[in-house]
C-alpha cells in the first residue's frame, strides 16, 4: 500500500503547476490590456507609455548600468532596516508573552499602533535624521517592527503550559526552555511575521524615498515623473516590483525551509 505522502505528491505537483499556469496567464492579460488601451488611444502614450517602449527603456537602463547606484542605496537602506526590525520585534514580542498577564495588556497596545497609518510618522523620521539613508531605515524598521513583534508575541503566547511546567519539574534551565520548547512551537509565527515584516520595511522605504529623498529607487521614479518622462519612471517600477518579487520568493523558501515539518 501506496503512503499517504505519496499519493498526495502528484496532487501537490498538479496544484502547484495550476497556480503557475495561472500567475503567467494573469501577467500576459495584463501585459494584453496594457497594450490594447495603449494602441487604440484609450489612454494617451504621454502619461502611460506602450509596454514594448518601456521595456526597451528597462533594457537599456539595465546594460548602461544607470540605475546601479540607485539599486545600491535601495538595498543599503533594507539591508540594515531588516535585521533592526527583526531583533527588536522578537525581543519585544518575547519579553511581551512572558506572562498571560503583558499579552492582555501589550498585545492591544501594539495591535492599535499597527492600525495606525505609520506613513504619517515619515516626517519625523525626517526630521529627526534628515532626508538622507537614516530616515529610510528609520522608517523601514518601524513598518516592520510590528508584524514582527505580534507574530512573536501570538506564537509564544500560545505554547502549552503545560510543556513548560514539565521542563521545570526535569531541571531545564531558561536557555534550554526557550530553545528545546519555546522556539520550535513559536518558530512558524515568527518566520511568517518576519516575511510580512520584510516586506513591509522595503515597502516602507520605496516610499520614503518617494517622499524626501536625494537617492535611491524611489527617489528616481519621482524624479522621472516629475520631468514628465513616463518611460523611464515606469522602467524604475519594473525594477521595484522585480526586486519585491525576488524577495518575496526568498523569503518564502527561508520559511518552508525553516518550518518545522509536520
Amino acid at each position: 500500500m501506496s503512503a499517504p505522502g505519496s499519493l498526495l505528491r502528484p496532487l501537490r505537483g498538479r496544484q502547484a503547476a495550476w497556480s503557475s499556469a495561472t500567475r503567467v496567464l494573469f501577467l500576459l492579460g495584463f501585459l494584453v490590456l496594457w497594450h490594447g488601451v495603449t494602441v487604440n488611444g484609450l489612454v494617451s502614450s504621454f502619461f502611460l507609455p506602450k509596454p514594448e517602449r518601456v521595456f526597451q527603456t528597462f533594457w537599456t537602463i539595465l546594460a548602461n548600468g544607470e540605475a546601479l547606484e540607485d539599486i545600491q542605496v535601495t538595498l543599503f537602506e533594507y539591508a540594515l532596516a531588516c535585521p533592526l526590525a527583526a531583533v527588536l520585534g522578537i525581543a519585544t514580542g518575547y519579553l511581551c508573552s512572558r506572562t498571560s498577564y503583558r499579552v492582555r495588556v501589550f498585545e492591544p497596545i501594539f495591535s492599535a499602533l499597527y492600525a495606525i497609518p505609520i506613513i504619517i510618522f515619515y516626517p519625523l523620521s525626517v526630521l529627526f535624521f534628515g532626508i538622507g539613508p537614516e530616515s529610510k531605515i528609520a522608517h523601514g524598521v518601524l513598518f516592520g517592527f510590528f508584524p514582527i513583534c505580534l507574530s512573536t508575541i501570538q506564537g509564544f503566547a500560545k505554547v502549552d503550559p503545560v510543556y513548560l511546567r514539565l521542563a521545570g519539574s526535569m531541571g531545564a534551565t531558561p536557555a534550554q526552555t526557550v530553545k528545546r520548547i519555546l522556539l520550535p512551537a513559536a518558530l512558524p509565527s515568527i518566520l511568517g511575521g518576519l516575511r510580512l515584516g520584510f516586506m513591509l520595511t522595503f515597502l516602507a522605504i520605496i516610499g520614503g524615498e518617494t517622499i524626501a529623498s536625494l537617492e535611491g529607487l524611489g527617489h528616481r521614479i519621482v524624479w522621472y515623473a516629475e520631468g514628465m518622462e513616463t518611460a523611464k519612471m515606469f522602467a524604475y517600477v519594473i525594477f521595484v516590483i522585480l526586486m519585491s518579487v525576488l524577495m518575496n520568493a526568498f523569503l518564502s523558501m527561508l520559511e518552508r525551509h525553516w518550518s518545522p515539518r509536520s
